[in-house]
Formats: C-alpha cells, sequence, structure tokens
C-alpha cells in the first residue's frame, strides 16, 4: 500500500456552457515532501467549499489500478496521474478492501477513511465528456476521501501503514452499493449509521432508507 504520486492545484476559471466557473479539479503531480494539512495539501485548494472539501474531505485518493480500466473505456483521452482530480495516485488500497474509519500512517501524518468520491459535473469538465459523470459512478471505481487526524509531511513512494480497522466493517464499494440501490441489506444499513467516521448527511441519509424498508 503506497503513495505513486502527490498531485495539487489551486483553483481556476473554465469556461462551462458559456459561463465561467472555478474549479480545483486540475491537478498536476509534484516532487518532493509536501505538507498535509487539516484540510489539504499545501499547494492544493479546493474551489466550492459547499460539496467539496473540510474536514471529511481533506484529501482524495484514487488507486492506479483503476487507470488501465479507463484507458480501455477513453482510449482517445490521456490520462496522467491526478487526471481524477486526486491528491494521492494510491496502489494497494481498493474500494472492497478499505473500511470507513480506517486508521493510516502515511509520511509523518495520519489519515482516516471517511466516504467515497460522488462525481459532480466538475468532472465533465475536466473529461470534455458529456457521459462522464454517469461512466465514473457506474463503474464503481469512486476512490475516497481521508481526514487527516495529524498533519505532516508525505511524499512519493511513502507507504499506508494500517494503524486500526473500523470494527462495522462497511466498505468503501458498500455505501456506493448502498447509495446506488444495488442492495437493501438492513444488516448492512444498520452497521453503517453506526459508523462514527461516516460523514453525518451520509448517515441520515441511509437512516432513511432504513425507515422506508421498515414501512
Amino acid at each position: 500500500m503506497q503513495v505513486i504520486s502527490v498531485n495539487v492545484g489551486l483553483p481556476r476559471e473554465v469556461l462551462w456552457k458559456g459561463k465561467t466557473v472555478t474549479t480545483g479539479i486540475f491537478k498536476e503531480p509534484v516532487e518532493g515532501r509536501v505538507m498535509m494539512r487539516s484540510l489539504n495539501l499545501d499547494g492544493d485548494k479546493q474551489a466550492d467549499l459547499s460539496v467539496h472539501g473540510g474536514k471529511d474531505k481533506a484529501v482524495y485518493a484514487y488507486p492506479f489500478e483503476h487507470y488501465d480500466y479507463w484507458r480501455r473505456k477513453l482510449p482517445d483521452i490521456d490520462l496522467p496521474w491526478g487526471m481524477f482530480g486526486e491528491n494521492l495516485t494510491t496502489v494497494g488500497l481498493l474500494e472492497d478492501d478499505v473500511n470507513i474509519g480506517d486508521r493510516f500512517q502515511i509520511g509523518s501524518a495520519e489519515v482516516m477513511v471517511t466516504q467515497p468520491r460522488m462525481p459532480c459535473y466538475k468532472l465533465l469538465i475536466k473529461f470534455g465528456r458529456a457521459d462522464i459523470v454517469k461512466q465514473f459512478l457506474d463503474s464503481r471505481l469512486t476512490g475516497f476521501y481521508f481526514s487527516v487526524l495529524q498533519e505532516g509531511k508525505i511524499g512519493n513512494g511513502d507507504t499506508f501503514e494500517l494503524i486500526s480497522r473500523d470494527s462495522n466493517n462497511v466498505t468503501i464499494a458498500d455505501i456506493t452499493r448502498l447509495y446506488a440501490r444495488e442492495t437493501d441489506d438492513l444488516e448492512l444499513l444498520h452497521r453503517t449509521v453506526k459508523v462514527e467516521a461516516l460523514p453525518i448527511d451520509w448517515r441520515d441519509y441511509f437512516q432513511q432508507q432504513i425507515k422506508k424498508i421498515n414501512r
């Protein structure tokens, strides 16, 4: 479990449907050690804090393993590290294996897994394809967000050392499946709403699903 690329970028203005939109989705790989702070990495910033950023979405990770899928799916698009707006391109951490609430040491920082990434129209702007948001969600290759429990420096090649595993055993993939209504597993839903690391809006959403099923 390792970081293969640290990617950062500041918000920029782009033209979309005749309007000027500010987005922080454009990330570029950087060399050397980078300070990971409670809300982002040095040299990085989110544009729309109503839906991006904050302590529960401080750092976005996307698995290296998914790039092969997208290269087959989108052969005409160049896909450098950071293409999906991720801060960390990782290897060895996949959605089916990572629990919400898992804690890792990376470099001198400590992070905790909080939620999957749900795509918005900014991904469309980045890729220039009207169908990319649907393709991204349909792929279930969402990547995931970290909150930063201890600030510290990180860099390419740093390994993820598991500190603790959340005992509710709710994976990133479980959250996406529940959100997409692929399953109405009540036992899983009850475990999900107990996960303290999962942001409250997600837990409220799944609590409503439980109520609907129990009617």
